[in-house]
């Protein structure tokens, strides 16, 4: 009885350390799954991050652009309004742009 009692406890004693060592696998082993799912992510959100980056750039470089554009356009219509005729204030029948007198029946005001 004693030595199936002793073999019993150590065969409990084996299930029990083979278990642990099994439980312990797993452990490592997920440990390391998970390092690897770790930078796996870590990876995509640097290049995530990247692609945004360039993104900003293009944004940056197009806005640039616009503004570049925007300002030589409005240089070139100063150059042209510095260029173009005046209109004519004191015209035929309008001096100070009010109507002196009888010229036309549409252009007759009452003052």
């Amino acid at each position: 009885e004693r030595r199936e009692r002793e073999r019993k406890l150590s065969k409990e004693m084996a299930e029990k350390a083979t278990r642990e060592l099994e439980k312990m696998r797993l452990q490592e082993k997920a440990e390391v799954k998970y390092k690897e799912w770790l930078k796996k992510k870590r990876d995509e959100e640097a290049e995530k991050k990247k692609i945004e980056k360039e993104k900003e750039k293009e944004r940056q470089a197009e806005l640039q652009k616009k503004r570049e554009r925007s300002e030589k356009i409005f240089k070139e219509w100063l150059h042209n309004a510095r260029n173009k005729p005046r209109p004519v204030l004191n015209g035929y029948g309008f001096p100070r742009g009010k109507s002196t007198g009888l010229y036309s029946y549409c252009t007759y005001v009452l003052t």
